[in-house]
């Protein structure tokens, strides 16, 4: 018999579990819940908590519990490469819970639960824990750097005898300014009239629907009026009530650590001016991007049944014989599955002490999977096309590790390079992964130098000797739970946000110790990952609605600051698109910094998923998909030395290369109820056709522009009804950049 209780619960940011505490923080007279795990022989379980109030007097309640169905970590089962995982984690059974009134009075609280069968009795831990409650405070708790103050009277408290949890405020909003931004988003670019949050979370496909992303920034561009934005600074979660309670009001709400007489719980920076100047303010802070090379900006191929070098080489020709070139390949089943810094099937003497090999110790049978990895990078690298692998910043612990990966784990927790947890005990041991995706692994600690140095000189030999061009940092947003404990001493309250930019700075400065642009291609983020990468928009299925909410989230990250985006075109997971759907997806990736196609482990089933042309032409039985692609991939590399002028530009000056129009026409209202739409750097519009069908609304900002396919003359100002194939979309370049630009457009057929 047993019964659990974990006071502060996973940490999933969104479904508290069964067996845990909530709120985590109790308000004094408000509900809270406790909640157990017990095996099914468990026939009563009972709450005895005691409440301490502020006169110092003790109440005593003993509460029975009910049985409710149990929730874990709050995932639904959805199909695609996580499914088993979810299942198992979607068993339904063994909770026990109640709810109680905390006493208006009490400043804290002491329980336990006990459960029997009827013979026997079994205990959980004592826990305790403070009690908060909501306080009005004076204006000057929230310091406010820059000349938009907070609204006089709206700052309020919740604070216990020790700290301040958390602190509510208000920023005016006018009517007509509209809210940009918050990271990527992926279901509007205007929030005004929503509500939403800032934490890093991987939401596996439907990223739209429910609202969440795997990167955030709590930082906005109020556009209109004026103009302005502000950045909360901190990397504790936000929320952020967008004029959806008050019209008037823009309500912020922050988790902070400050101690109860702190002058100051939280900092928000206001800057004015132009979206231009207001991202340039934000960045000076956040940090700025980096120009990459060319060859990121040519399209990428991926598929995650690419698991072998005959396949890869297999994929590389197919694109040489269907002259659709490929500027770089990433390869995500490439490794052991267990180090992912060995190829599969390589044979190798495992080094005792956990250090970094070299290419030489490794050997390769004729019979493996990767028979000569090394002469494959050279052979791509002469075909111009560069090399990615995947990486996942986790050690699995299931099955036990063998061999290498064993003794990399028992380096890592003997040299002190994990991130921990801290027990009931107050001892600390590692953390294990409490996500779906390889639970129970380890996980190093990225922002500590010594840590990712360790982490990422295993996989020097890739890059130094094997000639790698970058690495795929995924899954990035495993750091679950406040009571994660970073080297430097960091809660995970304070640090889960900015683990992806730890982890993807781990990695590019890899590159750079070994001569090499740091390309990583990550899709978790937090303020600062603009200086760090490439990033695409995560999981999502192959649908029209996943296309439009993919757009929104390029133009909102791309106002926070990402340069390099991208996402999978037309989807990865699920049965593949039609015909219409994908090439409808790869015209509008002709016009977006990162032009990528990838596609889901499907068990090597027939038919196949792969997401390449070839595929899709042969699923559709539509051989025209493939010279469709050609003509779409042949016009991007046309527009490739524009696009890396424009690049650049964006780096120095912050002016977005995917750039939503309001950066241009902020006092234009109209640009605001447009679909997704965007100028490709300062001279290129872009109006993806986003719904079946070849006609399609466009919105054409002021201005003197050019149809891109027919060269015919357009006057800004005005909503047109357009007609395009589907291998093209409503493109115009602005009438003065037509002499250099017209030409790389082919006419009208």
């Amino acid at each position: 018999m047993m019964v659990r209780h974990t006071p502060l619960g996973s940490g999933h940011p969104y479904s508290p579990d069964t067996d845990q505490r909530w709120p985590v923080l109790p308000i004094a007279g408000e509900a809270l819940r406790i909640g157990s795990r017990a095996t099914s022989d468990v026939t009563e379980v009972t709450l005895h908590l005691t409440e301490i109030l502020a006169d110092g007097s003790r109440v005593t309640l003993d509460v029975p519990c009910a049985p409710v169905a149990r929730s874990s970590r709050g995932q639904q089962v959805d199909g695609g490469h996580l499914a088993s995982a979810q299942a198992r984690l979607a068993r339904k059974s063994g909770g026990w819970e109640t709810t109680i009134e905390v006493a208006a009075t009490a400043v804290s609280l002491s329980y336990r639960l006990t459960a029997t069968d009827g013979t026997t009795t079994r205990r959980t831990r004592v826990s305790n824990t403070e009690v908060a409650r909501w306080v009005d405070e004076p204006d000057g708790l929230v310091a406010v750097d820059g000349e938009r103050g907070v609204v006089p009277g709206s700052v309020s408290a919740l604070r216990t005898a020790t700290h301040v949890a958390k602190v509510r405020f208000s920023l005016p909003l006018a009517s007509g300014e509209h809210v940009a931004g918050f990271g990527e988003r992926f279901d509007r670019l205007d929030h005004r009239g929503t509500s939403l949050d800032s934490v890093v979370f991987e939401q596996y496909k439907s990223q739209g629907a429910m609202r969440r992303t795997y990167m955030p920034m709590p930082f906005a561009h109020v556009v209109g009026g004026s103009g302005w934005g502000f950045h909360v600074d901190t990397s504790r979660r936000v929320w952020f009530d967008v004029g959806e309670a008050d019209p008037s009001r823009l309500v912020i709400e922050a988790e902070t650590a400050s101690p109860a007489n702190a002058a100051a719980a939280l900092t928000v920076r206001t800057f004015a001016g132009s979206p231009t100047a207001v991202l340039d303010a934000f960045l000076e802070r956040a940090g700025r991007p980096e120009e990459l090379p060319d060859w990121v900006l040519r399209l990428w191929a991926s598929g995650n049944e690419w698991n072998t070098q005959a396949e890869v080489e297999r994929q590389a020709a197919l694109h040489a014989q269907h002259e659709i070139p490929v500027g770089s390949i990433v390869i995500e089943a490439w490794s052991d599955e267990s180090t992912f810094t060995a190829w599969r099937d390589a044979a190798y003497e495992p080094r005792e002490d956990g250090g970094p090999l070299r290419l030489e110790d490794f050997s390769y049978p004729e019979d493996g999977a990767w028979p000569d990895p090394k002469g494959m990078v050279d052979s791509l690298h002469a075909q111009d096309t560069r090399l990615l692998l995947w990486q996942i910043p986790l050690m699995k612990m299931r099955p036990h590790p063998q061999g290498q990966a064993r003794r990399d784990a028992d380096a890592a927790i003997r040299e002190g390079h994990l991130i921990r947890t801290r027990h009931p005990d107050g001892s600390l041991r590692p953390y294990r992964n409490r996500g779906w995706w390889f639970p129970l692994s380890l996980m190093p600690d990225f922002s500590n130098e010594k840590a990712a140095h360790w982490w990422t000189e295993k996989r020097r030999y890739l890059v130094e000797q094997m000639g790698v061009d970058g690495f795929k940092t995924d899954g990035g947003e495993h750091a679950w739970g406040s009571d994660l404990v970073y080297l430097d001493g960091r809660t995970g309250a304070e640090a889960n946000n900015l683990n992806p930019v730890a982890y993807a700075k781990a990695y590019g400065d890899l590159m750079r110790r070994c001569g090499k642009a740091p390309v990583t291609f990550s899709r978790a983020g937090f303020t600062g990952s603009q200086a760090h990468g490439t990033f695409w928009a995560g999981d999502e299925n192959s649908t029209w609605d996943a296309f439009r909410w993919s757009m929104w989230a390029g133009l909102n990250a791309a106002a926070s600051g990402i340069v390099y985006w991208g996402w999978d075109i037309a989807g990865f997971s699920g049965p593949v698109p039609d015909a219409e759907l994908y090439v409808r997806a790869f015209a509008a990736s002709a016009f977006v910094p990162i032009m990528q196609y990838h596609s889901e482990f499907n068990h090597h089933r027939t038919p196949s998923r792969d997401r390449t042309p070839w595929n899709i032409a042969e699923l559709s039985d539509d051989a025209s998909v493939i010279d469709e692609v050609r003509e779409i991939v042949a016009l991007r590399e046309r527009l490739l030395p524009y696009i890396s002028e424009q690049a650049k530009k964006a780096v120095d000056t912050s002016r977005p290369l995917m750039r939503p129009l309001f950066f241009d026409h902020s006092d234009d209202q109209a640009v605001w109820s447009a679909p997704p739409e965007w100028t490709l750097g300062d001279d290129v519009l872009v109006a993806p056709v986003l719904a079946p069908g070849d006609s399609w609304d466009v919105y054409v900002p002021r201005g003197n522009w050019r149809d891109a396919w027919t060269g015919e003359p357009v006057e800004g100002g005005q909503t047109i009804t357009t007609r395009t194939p589907r291998h093209r979309v409503p493109v115009y370049v602005r009438a003065s950049a037509w002499d250099r630009l017209g030409p790389l457009f082919p006419s009208a057929t």
